[in-house]
């Protein structure tokens, strides 16, 4: 055979076209898996900037994946499609004046080709857009499910309002600074009409549930920290004819009490404004503190807050009169909006106390300096005194609930979902207003409810839908004179919290997939995406779910079983990849430079796949060399039998398949380049060795194997082949080398099988009368490290 060099750009294209052409990776619809494994990668937001490198190595992670479980005779599923809706499509057709919808099917089509370049075996028939009606008539359709199930209502509430982007975002939409996620405007609230859903129905569930899955560790406690449960009591304390219902964690402190504090929200202020000497005062002080967001009254450094001179809350038990004050660092959002300040044994009631020069009284039993937040024993409590905390918790909300002073009571921090956008790139609400203004559902036969074209998508504050001559056609028609349509657009996380549903039956236009193909696929057996979409896209999914659970439409509550995270791939430099740092390294040019074979290969190799990593450029280049060498190694197979070469593949068989179960793909790759280096030494390599080492090559290195395997005369396609099984009898007694070393230099090596102990290498080294001359003495010290060294100090 004549020799030729390693040229992906020779067969790469060629084999991309086969595939296709063929449909080998295609799942019919009517296909009745009988071992599914069903994998996803996080829907992409199709950037006109194109594929980056992070999106690289989430798809290079699933497809590897997906090579192998097909090798291993599983019937996969793998699909991808776009998240296509959002304020950055609607902000760059603001900036260029181009219809979204076209930058975006562009941008779409783009990513599509890169992706393809890539080598990534997924299922193009089922591929979808959120963008396009025939699967935001779906996203409708599930608004309108919460609807009928009392889940989504309409509340005139604050809400997160970016003033750049001239919409209304999500708390989870609001960065730790109180910026917008998307554009780094400072977030400020005002009060608006906005639809929601009632996520927080849903909490306990929520919380819960995550016991059933195989998701990272600090992922689970992010995600429960974000739904924050709080176990605890209601405490009422009369004010005048005013109950103030306190929520507090910490009811066995009760009888430390010695001020309440409510938000500047509420209510009782108002109420009894009438009763209060400086009600001016609290009022200028609560118009104020409502013009900072949660997260600036939260941050603030030092406590404010303003006494409600004239009234009292009156302790439950004691009858002590209680000051009350206002104050933002207490939320409405969280419990009632109300605490009770414990100063003795709060940090944060502490400061309050000090400020304002009130009592503080010890309740917990310790030597240690106040304020103390740990256990101990119940003092200067009544009938508390000598209780544990936990005793003491439960003995107090029996006697609060015995004379109706009080119950226990669990909270979240969790808040209901806002899904109104008042932007033109999204799914229109299906709610139409009859001549009262009150809501009702569109009618079944009026989804999808279309996005118009004949609109001015530039923000003013209104959703643009209200200027679009169009939008309203037909609606008194249909549903009776003096009837218009909701102008607001769903919330973008509205699209992304579905997806995996309709991939599994993308054509479906009686249902957005029908009970047959949600029994075959779902739910999800491996997912990887970013740990960014944590408190987001995650946990709606979760909710999603759920309600469908409820509905009866699917028998299962969870929809992700395995979930992980890729870590972040950096520049050169080891910062994050930015154009601002001048260090973006773009798939497309790696790819033209070395081919799709060698940015897989690399992408894995860096390091594991959920740790952060840092491109380089010499070890890309050294991944080529790699294949370049495997390329060479075709003109050495022969049929002559090899008994150390049948052993070495039953090692790596071995070695790699238990790699690839554990999804520690950089030391698969590790395994593959040491086994090729083996393989450099060896006059001839046995062609069953050969055939199995290019199966085991396949998941990263697709085109190549599949070339090399062709070159074998092969009609069969190396990815429908069967991944090796390895033989027991040719690995239980590898042998391997131990380093020997005395007083700190190397006097050789011993030979023993593999995992031996130290008391079994040490005999090794006794038994050699190399080392007999350096052992005169008895040592002093053996240092061991398995299948590695022996060091020996005489």
């Amino acid at each position: 055979m004549e020799k030729d060099k390693y040229n992906p750009k020779l067969f790469e294209n060629k084999w991309r076209k086969i595939w296709e052409d063929s449909k080998i990776y295609e799942v019919p619809n009517d296909f009745v898996p009988k071992n599914k494994y069903y994998i996803l990668p996080q829907l992409p937001y199709p950037s006109g900037s194109g594929l980056h490198m992070g999106h690289s190595e989430v798809y290079t992670g699933c497809d590897i994946l997906a090579r192998y479980k097909r090798l291993r005779k599983f019937d996969v599923l793998q699909v991808i499609g776009w998240d296509a809706f959002g304020l950055p499509a609607e902000n760059y057709a603001i900036k260029t004046n181009i219809h979204p919808r076209k930058n975006t099917d562009s941008a779409i089509d783009n990513f599509r080709e890169q992706i393809k370049s890539l080598g990534i075996s997924v299922d193009w028939s089922r591929e979808v857009g959120s963008h396009n009606p025939d699967y935001y008539k779906w996203t409708q359709w599930f608004f309108l499910l919460m609807y009928k199930r009392g889940l989504a209502y309409r509340a005139n509430q604050t809400v997160n309002w970016c003033p750049n982007d001239k919409t209304v975002l999500a708390n989870e939409q609001v960065t730790e600074k109180g910026t917008c996620e998307r554009c780094g405007a400072t977030v400020e609230l005002k009060k608006m009409k906005q639809w929601y859903l009632k996520i927080t129905d849903y909490a306990e569930r929520l919380y819960n549930d995550l016991d059933k899955v195989d998701w990272p560790a600090e992922t689970i406690k992010r995600q429960r920290d974000w739904i924050g449960k709080s176990s605890g009591a209601i405490v009422k304390f009369k004010v005048l004819n005013y109950d103030l219902e306190v929520f507090t964690t910490r009811p066995d402190t009760l009888f430390g009490v010695s001020f309440l504090v409510v938000s500047p929200e509420h209510e009782v202020a108002n109420l009894l404004k009438g009763h209060i000497k400086n009600y001016n005062e609290v009022e200028n002080y609560v118009e104020n503190s409502l013009k900072k967001t949660e997260l600036e009254r939260l941050q603030q450094k030092e406590k404010t807050g303003v006494l409600l001179e004239g009234i009292y809350g009156i302790h439950p038990f004691t009858g002590e009169q209680i000051p009350i004050f206002v104050a933002d660092y207490v939320l409405s959002s969280y419990g009632t909006g109300a605490i009770m300040g414990v100063p003795a044994h709060d940090e944060r009631d502490f400061e309050f106390a000090q400020k304002f020069n009130l009592l503080i009284k010890r309740v917990i039993d310790s030597d240690q300096d106040l304020p103390f937040e740990g256990d101990g024993k119940l003092v200067n409590s009544d009938f508390l005194n000598g209780l544990s905390v936990d005793d003491a918790k439960e003995k107090i909300i029996a006697e609060l609930e015995k004379n109706n002073l009080g119950y226990a009571k669990i909270t979240y921090k969790l808040r209901d979902w806002s899904v109104s956008r008042q932007r033109f790139w999204g799914a229109p609400i299906p709610i139409v207003y009859d001549p009262d203004g009150n809501p009702h559902p569109v009618k079944d036969d009026d989804l999808p409810v279309l996005l118009p074209d004949d609109v001015d998508f530039m923000p003013t504050g209104q959703s643009p839908l209200t200027y679009s001559p169009s939008f309203q056609d037909g609606v008194e028609e249909k549903y009776g004179k003096g009837w218009r349509r909701e102008v607001d657009t769903l919330d973008t996380f509205m699209c992304s919290s579905w997806y995996y549903f309709r991939y599994i039956d993308p054509q479906n236009d009686e249902a957005f997939a029908s009970q047959e193909n949600l029994k075959k696929w779902m739910p999800v057996d491996f997912y990887l995406g970013g740990p960014e979409h944590v408190n987001g896209h995650l946990l709606y999914s979760r909710f999603f779910t759920k309600v469908l659970f409820d509905e009866g439409i699917i028998d299962f509550d969870e929809p992700f079983l395995v979930h992980r995270h890729q870590g972040l791939v950096k520049g050169p430099d080891g910062r994050k990849m930015s154009k601002r740092w001048g260090n973006v390294i773009n798939p497309t040019d790696v790819i033209e430079k070395y081919g799709a074979d060698t940015v897989r290969t690399y992408l894995m190799f860096m390091g594991p796949l959920e740790q952060d990593k840092a491109w380089n450029d010499r070890a890309v280049a050294g991944v080529h060399r790699f294949l370049s060498k495997v390329w060479n190694l075709q003109y050495k197979v022969s049929k002559d039998e090899d008994s150390q070469q049948n052993s070495e593949i039953n090692k790596l068989i071995a070695k790699i398949t238990q790699d690839m179960e554990n999804m520690s793909f950089n030391t698969y790759c590790a395994k593959l380049m040491e086994f090729s280096n083996f393989l450099q030494k060896c006059q001839k390599i046995n062609q069953q060795v050969w055939e199995e080492f290019l199966i085991l090559l396949s998941p990263t290195a697709p085109f190549l194997s599949e070339e090399l395997w062709s070159r074998l005369g092969y009609k069969d396609s190396i990815h429908t082949q069967k991944w090796p099984d390895f033989d027991n009898s040719q690995i239980v007694d590898e042998v391997i080398e131990i380093a020997v070393q005395i007083n700190g230099k190397s006097r050789g090596i011993v030979q023993v099988r593999a995992n031996s102990t130290q008391d079994e290498v040490w005999n090794e080294v006794l038994k050699n009368p190399k080392f007999q001359n350096y052992l005169s003495d008895k040592p002093q010290k053996i240092i061991f490290v398995p299948n590695k060294i022996i060091s020996i100090v005489v």
